[in-house]
C-alpha cells in the first residue's frame, strides 16, 4: 500500500482555513445573543406600541363624547361663572366672584341646598338598606328567584316621566289611590309632606336597580365563609354583620356613589310632580339651576351654582371612594 503524506495538506488547510480559537467562538456567540436580544427588544417595543395605539383607538369614541359632553361643559361653566350674563346686559361682562357672592345671599339657593341635603341623607341609606334586604330575600328563595328579582327591578324600567305620573295619581286627593283611604290627604300640596312624598318615589324607583349590584355581590362571596360561621355557632344577624356586610363593602362603595349622585340629579320628577313647590319646599339645586338658566336667563349665576355642585359632588365621591376603598376587602 502506498503511504499518504497528510502533513503538507493539513498545513495548507490550516493556512487557507484557519481554525477559530475558543475566545473567538465565545465572542461570536455573545454577539449572536446580543443581536437576538436586540431583535427581541425591538419586537417587544413594537408590539407594545401597537397595543397602546390599539387601546387609544378603542377609547377614542368614548374620549370624544367625554370631552364634548362633560369636560367642555364643565370648563365652559367655570368660565361663564365669572361673568355677568343675564337679561340686564347685551354682552357678558366680567364680574369676578360676584355670582358666587350673590349665591351666599340667595335665600332660595340655601333652601334648595338644605332640601337636597335632606334628600341625600334620607334616600341614600334607605335605598341601600332596602336593596340589601331585597337581594338577600331573593337569594334565599328556593323557587321563584327570577320572578322576585324581576318584580323588585320593575320600577327601574319605567321611564322617569311615567313614574312621576304614576305617583301623582297615587297622591291625588279623592281620586288617587291614597285618596280612597283618606280624601283629606294632600301630600304634594302640603309644604311639610311634599318633600317626603318625593323621597318615597325616589327610593321606590332606584332600590330595585341597586339590588342588582348586591345580588352580584352576594354571588361573589364564598359559601365556605357562611359554612364556617355556622360551624362556629353564629346566628343569622352575626353572619350578616360579620361576614355578609363586610364582604359587600366594595359593592356598597360603588352603590353609595350612584345613590348620592341620583339624589342630586332630580329634575324630571320634580318638573312633573311639584315644579319645586309648594313655594320652594321641594326645590333642589339642579332644578333651581335649570330655573335660573332657562326660566330667568341668568346664565352666569346658573354656571356658578353648577360649578359649586360639581365641586361638592366630586369632593364627596372622592372621599367615599379613596378613603373607604382602602378598608374594603377584595377576593382577588
Amino acid at each position: 500500500m502506498p503511504q499518504v503524506n497528510l502533513g503538507a495538506g493539513t498545513v495548507l488547510a490550516d493556512t487557507l482555513f484557519p481554525q477559530e480559537t475558543a475566545g473567538e467562538t465565545l465572542r461570536k456567540q455573545e454577539l449572536a445573543k446580543e443581536k437576538s436580544y436586540e431583535t427581541a427588544l425591538k419586537k417587544e417595543i413594537t408590539n407594545k406600541w401597537k397595543r397602546t395605539l390599539t387601546g387609544w383607538l378603542l377609547l377614542a369614541p368614548s374620549l370624544v363624547f367625554l370631552c364634548v359632553f362633560t369636560i367642555y361643559p364643565i370648563v365652559k361653566s367655570i368660565i361663564s361663572s365669572f361673568y355677568l350674563d343675564n337679561l340686564s346686559v347685551m354682552q357678558p361682562v366680567f364680574a369676578g366672584f360676584s355670582n358666587y357672592i350673590a349665591l351666599f345671599q340667595d335665600k332660595v339657593y340655601w333652601e334648595c341646598f338644605w332640601n337636597n341635603l335632606l334628600i341625600a341623607v334620607v334616600t341614600v341609606p334607605l335605598s341601600i338598606g332596602l336593596a340589601v334586604a331585597m337581594a338577600m330575600f331573593a337569594n334565599s328563595l328556593k323557587w321563584g328567584k327570577a320572578a322576585a328579582r324581576l318584580g323588585f327591578t320593575y320600577p327601574t324600567f319605567i321611564p322617569l316621566v311615567a313614574a312621576a305620573n304614576i305617583w301623582m295619581f297615587i297622591y291625588t286627593p279623592i281620586y288617587g289611590l291614597l285618596g280612597y283611604i283618606n280624601p283629606n290627604w294632600r301630600f304634594l300640596a302640603d309644604g311639610k309632606t311634599a318633600i317626603w312624598a318625593v323621597m318615597v318615589m325616589l327610593v321606590w324607583k332606584q332600590a330595585g336597580y341597586i339590588m342588582l349590584f348586591y345580588v352580584a355581590g352576594l354571588h361573589g362571596i364564598s359559601r365556605e365563609l357562611f359554612e364556617a360561621a355556622k360551624i362556629d355557632g353564629a346566628n343569622g344577624w352575626q353572619i350578616f354583620t360579620r361576614v355578609t356586610w363586610p364582604m359587600l363593602k366594595p359593592t356598597t362603595i360603588y352603590v353609595l356613589i350612584i345613590t348620592l349622585t341620583n339624589a342630586y340629579k332630580m329634575v324630571d320628577h320634580l318638573y312633573i310632580m311639584t315644579k319645586g313647590g309648594p313655594g320652594n319646599a321641594t326645590n333642589v339645586l339642579l332644578f333651581y339651576i335649570y330655573q335660573t338658566g332657562f326660566d330667568y336667563w341668568d346664565t352666569g349665576k346658573a354656571s356658578a351654582m353648577t360649578v359649586i355642585l360639581v365641586a361638592v359632588l366630586l369632593m364627596v365621591t372622592s372621599v367615599c371612594f379613596f378613603v373607604q376603598d382602602k378598608k374594603a376587602y377584595y377576593n382577588n
